[in-house]
C-alpha cells in the first residue's frame, strides 16, 4: 500500500491510531511561503473527533508540531515534517479485535494483504491517518491562495440517497460550516443528520 501521493507536491503520511502519533512529510513546497502552525491547526480543528454526535467520541486535541522545513514563519523549500501526537490512546479497548475484524473497517483487507494487522484502533486504516492529508491540504490551499488567488471549499453534497442542491460557484465556507454534516443546503443537511 502506498503512503506517498503526488509528483510535484508530494506527501507521505505516517503513524498509527494508537501509536505515538500521526503526521506527514511534504516535499515540493516552494520556499518563502508564509506558514504557521495556526494555518494548519485551523484545518485540523475542522476534522478533530468528538465535535458532534456523528463523529467518534474519542477526545484528541490534534495539536500540530512543525518539525522541519519552516523557519521564521516561511517555508524553506525543504521537506516539511508535521507531527500530531496521539493523547487519548486506549489500545486495551481493542483487545477483542485481536480475534475479530471490526465491521466497516479495513482490518480484514490488511490481514489478507500483509498477513499482519494492527487491531488497536485500526492502525493505519484508522480515520486518524487523515490528519497528515489534512495538514498537507492546509499548505496546498495556502499555496493556491498565495500564488493564484484560488480558494478551495469542500462540502458534502450527497449522503446515500439524500442529495443537496449546491451551486459550486457561490457556496461559502460559512454555509458549509453551518451544520455538523457540512452540507451547505440546510434542508438536505437536516435530512442527512436525521
Amino acid at each position: 500500500m502506498g503512503n506517498t501521493f503526488g509528483h510535484l507536491f508530494r506527501i507521505t503520511t505516517f503513524g498509527e491510531s494508537h501509536g505515538g502519533g500521526v503526521g506527514v512529510i511534504i516535499d515540493g513546497c516552494p520556499p518563502r511561503l508564509d506558514i504557521s502552525p495556526a494555518d494548519i491547526q485551523a484545518e485540523l480543528d475542522r476534522r478533530r473527533p468528538g465535535q458532534s454526535k456523528i463523529t467518534t467520541p474519542r477526545k484528541e486535541t490534534d495539536q500540530c508540531e512543525i518539525l522541519s522545513g519552516v523557519f521564521q514563519g516561511k517555508t524553506l523549500g525543504t521537506p516539511i515534517a508535521i507531527l500530531v501526537r496521539n493523547k487519548d490512546t486506549r489500545p486495551q479497548d481493542y483487545s477483542e479485535m485481536a480475534v475479530t475484524y471490526r465491521p466497516s473497517h479495513a482490518d480484514a483487507t490488511y490481514d489478507a494483504k500483509y498477513g499482519l494487522r494492527n487491531y488497536q484502533g485500526g492502525g493505519r486504516s484508522s480515520a486518524r491517518e487523515t490528519i497528515g492529508r489534512v495538514a498537507a491540504g492546509a499548505i496546498a490551499k495556502k499555496i493556491l491562495r498565495q500564488v493564484t488567488g484560488a480558494e478551495v471549499i469542500g462540502y458534502v453534497k450527497r449522503i446515500q440517497d439524500i442529495e443537496g442542491t449546491v451551486d459550486p460557484a457561490s457556496v461559502t465556507l460559512d454555509q458549509v460550516e453551518s451544520n455538523i454534516v457540512r452540507c451547505p443546503d440546510a434542508e438536505a443537511a437536516v435530512r442527512m443528520i436525521g
